[in-house]
């Protein structure tokens, strides 16, 4: 059985190189994941995937029902996950296809059911440090010949339209250096499971006011940075044990 799962998004909704054992449907008490639950094996090493978008990319970020995500990968034993994400650039460092390992997060969305602790009981949690620093830190050794940026504050917006130039600017004033639409509640909801979790940001376009990207670039960069995904989840996965 495997313990790592990888959540793909923009750009990586199917996993290629996957050697596909078998897809099983899940429901949950939270209603279908975004999903059905690839396990197969990686660079040799059994894995899960699930694509936080849907198979055909068709479920806009405000509406991925993360809890039921989460909790299926929790159901099957998943004791890591790595989430990939698609994000905008806000700090200058910050180029296309660049990727980044969040160390922080601050979180502008709204109306998302973002806890399994709704009922019956109040639970708190520890989100001090929202990333498991371990699995950061595998990420980042991992010899690659491309831009990997150590740190970074993820800033997670509502969605689906993108942020205007006014609230870019107010989310660098905030300490923020990327924009994305799914880091949470999906990284909180995680953390409520127990569940080892971190993200890998792939950058494909600078954010609002940040430099004009056409959508005929951002399509090569997000091409671009994926690919350089795949290099880093495969260096990982084949140093598991």
């Amino acid at each position: 059985m495997s313990e790592l799962a990888i959540i793909g998004g923009t750009g990586l909704t199917e996993l290629e190189g996957l050697e596909i054992s078998h897809r099983q449907v899940l429901q949950t008490p939270y209603g279908e994941p975004s999903s059905p639950i690839f396990h197969g094996r990686y660079c040799g090493k059994s894995v899960i995937f699930l694509a936080r978008h849907g198979t055909k990319h068709t479920i806009p970020p405000h509406k991925v029902n993360y809890r039921a995500n989460i909790w299926c990968l929790k159901e099957l034993g998943i004791k890591t996950v790595i989430a990939v994400a698609a994000v905008g650039s806000i700090h200058p460092d910050m180029q296309p296809i660049d990727l980044v390992i969040p160390h922080q997060l601050i979180d502008y969305t709204w109306s998302r059911e973002h806890t399994f602790f709704d009922e019956d009981h109040v639970t708190h949690i520890d989100f001090t440090h929202p990333y498991c620093e371990s699995l950061r830190s595998k990420l980042l050794a991992t010899q690659v010949d491309f831009k990997i940026h150590s740190e970074g504050v993820y800033g997670a917006m509502q969605g689906p339209r993108l942020e205007t130039a006014a609230e870019i600017n107010r989310m660098e004033r905030d300490g923020c250096d990327i924009v994305g639409m799914t880091g949470m509640p999906e990284a909180a909801l995680a953390r409520e499971l127990g569940l080892c979790y971190a993200t890998c940001a792939v950058v494909v376009n600078p954010a609002a006011g940040r430099g004009a990207a056409p959508m005929d670039e951002i399509e090569k960069n997000l091409i671009g940075g994926i690919r350089q995904v795949r290099e880093l989840l495969a260096e990982v996965i084949k140093d598991r044990a």
